[in-house]
């Protein structure tokens, strides 16, 4: 039998406030244990929670940049369970009304392909503390200093139909909640994660088959890997006589397999009911509006300015739109590089990204400014060295923190140009391989190549290639 997946993704983004959502304490990751949790945090008697405007401020943002339903009035809910690294008993959440209703994104995959997929809503709620398991000798730890920590949990439609659009849709979400500076997407320090729905139903039913939740997934390639496990998993199940369980599943990244957690709930097993210490909220117009004016260029937009104002592949701005820091990085190299956009792209996804990428860095940590970047380019562009040199000098950049034109100097690496100059390394090097030259003339043209790399070495890479390659031609005669 053929089977279609069916996914839906509930992604958990840490907001970047500097104070819980309803709370003074602080959200500084790093923190000793149990430093940053205080009265409000933990529930105790007599502590009322104050809802943090930021953390609405930054929801309403992420609506309107999804095109999603701002609700004019929402309310606040505690969501009954009990885990040890949950003091209250009960988490604060948004159930009926949550503060943004449904939008669309648009993914795109990697034949070119675009999809929209639904986004059914986005609510403010309040992050559980953290269990710990390691070195307590057989026992386990509660650290609550993630407790009270605003998230805003993003729900989609089930409409991702394989692994490759669930991260997709991920790394999209990651993008403009970056973009958007409501959340650092850090995944190792678990300010982005999200939960994995999965089911198969027969190819052409439109009936939804039993879905398991894959718990807690913080790493774009392990939301693909857990994600085609448990499709697999699944199809064994049903193919084999036997039925899917709803339930909640933990990743085993080690062994790459999904292994039960607990039995799914449902909504009605939290017991959910309006938080009677929170009021509803209630937006007005104005305050809407004031908060669209702030949005930033948004990622689609984005990419398609940079096609057409830098004549760039899709590809190419899509790479380059990936951050808002790579993006304004290269638009400031290309403004050192006089509009030199093509040759700057390519090396701010070349050797640049390579560096990072070796060096484990981000691009706000580069070594190399855009000032010094577009300096480079500008060199090469104007034939002052060649693109071998280039890499080079970019080296020496990044060691050294220096400009280009400061070490081509120091170096005396700039590019001989001088007719003259190339015709007599040519001369040279024609004479000291009189039988290669003989082959040449005889039809074997394949050997220009030769004639280059020797013109090339006697001038220790400085002559123009382009050069040598028309002068060599002239010299050499054809067969």
């Amino acid at each position: 039998m053929e089977w279609e997946t069916v996914i839906g993704l509930e992604i958990h983004a840490q907001l970047a406030t500097r104070s819980k959502i309803f709370s003074a304490a602080s959200t500084a990751y790093g923190a000793e244990a149990n430093t940053q949790a205080c009265a409000i945090d933990l529930g105790m008697p007599g502590m009322l929670p104050v809802l943090n405007a930021e953390a609405v401020r930054m929801a309403v943002k992420f609506g309107l940049a999804t095109k999603a339903e701002i609700t004019r009035r929402s309310v606040f809910a505690r969501k009954n369970y009990f885990y040890p690294d949950l003091p209250k008993g009960y988490q604060i959440s948004q159930f009926e009304l949550p503060i943004v209703g449904p939008g669309t994104l648009e993914i795109e995959l990697k034949d070119g392909t675009r999809k929209q997929v639904g986004v059914t809503r986005a609510h403010l709620e309040e992050d559980a503390g953290k269990s710990l398991h390691e070195d307590f000798h057989g026992m386990s730890g509660i650290d609550l200093n993630r407790a009270g920590t605003p998230l805003i949990e993003i729900v989609s439609e089930p409409d991702m139909r394989s692994a490759e659009e669930a991260v997709a849709y991920m790394k999209k979400i990651h993008t403009l909640v970056r973009y958007l500076e409501i959340c650092d997407g850090n995944m190792q320090e678990g300010s982005f994660r999200c939960d994995a729905n999965v089911s198969i139903r027969p190819m052409g039913s439109s009936e939804l088959g039993t879905r398991t939740e894959l718990k807690n997934i913080n790493s774009f390639r392990f939301v693909e890997r857990a994600i085609n496990y448990e499709v697999e998993r699944q199809i064994d199940v049903l193919e084999s006589g036997g039925s899917v369980t709803q339930e909640t599943r933990l990743y085993d990244t080690d062994k790459n397999e999904t292994r039960p957690m607990r039995s799914k709930e449902e909504a009605n097993d939290y017991r959910y009911f309006p938080d009677p210490d929170l009021l509803p909220v209630e937006l007005e117009e104005d305050y809407i509006a004031a908060i669209a004016k702030t949005l930033p260029e948004l990622p689609d937009a984005k990419r398609k300015r940079f096609q057409q104002e830098y004549d760039l592949s899709a590809y190419d701005a899509g790479v380059l739109t990936a951050s808002r820091e790579l993006a304004d990085f290269y638009e400031a190299t290309v403004t050192a590089a006089k509009g030199t956009a093509k040759l700057t792209a390519n090396w701010v996804m070349g050797e640049l990204a390579g560096v990072l990428n070796k060096q484990g860095l981000d691009i706000g940590a580069s070594r190399v400014s855009p000032e010094q970047l577009g300096g480079l380019v500008l060199r090469i562009e104007d034939n002052t060295i060649s693109g071998k040199i280039a890499k080079q000098v970019f080296e020496a950049m990044w060691a050294e923190q220096q400009d280009a034109d400061s070490i081509i100097e120091a170096q005396g690496l700039r590019q001989i140009t001088d007719t003259g100059a190339i015709e007599s390394l040519i001369d040279e090097v024609i004479e000291a391989h009189p039988k290669q030259t003989e082959q040449y003339r005889g039809g074997a043209e394949k050997l220009l190549g030769f004639f280059v790399g020797q013109v090339m070495k006697r001038s220790q890479g400085k002559a123009n290639p382009g050069m040598v390659n028309k002068v060599l031609r002239e010299k050499l005669g054809s067969s």
